[in-house]
């Protein structure tokens, strides 16, 4: 597994703000995602994607939100499924092409994943993610009175809020180790996977709720052994004292740096929070490293010339 990696992108660096989320604008965020990644693909054996689902899965709810007296409106888990299923199929088309046009012969795969939670899990009665578009305040204020949670995301805007419990165990994780030792590039853990948890009968259940997909991705990183993590963002490097007079970008971090600078209160929850705490899992995981970077630099991220290299003490 030495050449292997996990390589997590953003649900805003699949879904950037600055779209309307049209199907041709997603085909063409897909195609700039597959290029980026197509380096990767020819130098690691093992490759697994993941991908963040928040704008999407959001723009899910507030479609049903709008149509709930002509349509039963679904379930959050299954809105999630759905998310993976659409991202994944798009990001696949965009793969196979870029593989198809570089002359790299390569199956695909995208498993529709599902992460087991703890149903009494504190995080499912407190909705803390951030999913969605953002909205004004007085937006929020309307949206609020239909029966929406909001929350103000890193100064950014409101958006829609809901529970993000903590990633136990993938269920899925045999179909994927299989599917990367036979080569295939692995789509998985979208959306941060289906929330389910056992039911007084022993059977899987959906749970209402969207897991962050960094965390998960670390999971993941660490059931499989696979000793690189790589969070691709919108973002080249992580900073401290953000958007202040004092602001310093990290290259090279230790995890007991990294992990000072987050008690000290440096990234915000909605943002920078989970992929700082996804890589400082990873490593406490015996991972080999961990970097944060921007999506069109992967390539550079990975060869050490980008982004945020998270490292043992």
């Amino acid at each position: 597994m030495r050449k292997a990696a996990v390589v997590a992108i953003g649900g805003n660096a699949t879904h950037p703000e600055n779209i309307r989320g049209t199907t041709e604008e997603q085909e063409a965020v897909a195609d700039a995602a597959a290029k980026a990644l197509l380096p990767l693909i020819r130098t690691r054996n093992r490759l697994l994607i993941t991908h963040g689902n928040g704008p999407v899965v959001g723009k899910i709810l507030l479609r049903m939100m709008l149509t709930k007296e002509a349509v039963p409106p679904m379930r959050l888990d299954v809105c999630v499924a759905h998310s993976q299923g659409g991202i994944g199929y798009l990001l696949i088309q965009s793969l196979e092409n870029a593989l198809r046009r570089a002359r790299v012969e390569r199956q695909t795969a995208c498993v529709v994943t599902q992460v087991e939670v703890d149903p009494g899990d504190p995080a499912l009665r407190t909705p803390t993610k951030p999913i969605g578009p953002f909205f004004s305040a007085e937006e929020a204020k309307a949206l609020e009175a239909k029966g929406w949670r909001m929350m103000e995301d890193a100064g950014r805007g409101w958006r829609h809020c809901v529970p993000s419990p903590e990633p136990r165990k993938v269920i899925n994780l045999g179909v994927i180790r299989a599917l990367l030792d036979a080569g295939v590039l692995v789509i998985a853990g979208g959306g941060g996977g289906i929330p389910v948890a056992r039911n007084k009968r022993g059977d899987w259940v959906g749970v209402e709720a969207v897991i962050d997909k960094d965390l998960t991705s670390a999971l993941l990183a660490r059931s499989l052994d696979i000793p690189d993590l790589l969070i691709l963002t919108a973002v080249e490097r992580i900073a401290i004292d953000y958007d202040t007079p004092r602001q310093r970008y990290l290259d090279r971090v230790t995890a007991s740096e990294l992990r000072a600078h987050q008690r000290a209160g440096h990234f915000a929850k909605g943002s920078m929070g989970p992929k700082v705490e996804a890589a400082l899992r990873h490593l406490a995981g015996g991972g080999r490293r961990a970097i944060i970077g921007h999506l069109e630099r992967a390539a550079a991220a990975l060869a050490g010339a980008s982004g945020t290299h998270v490292v043992a003490d």
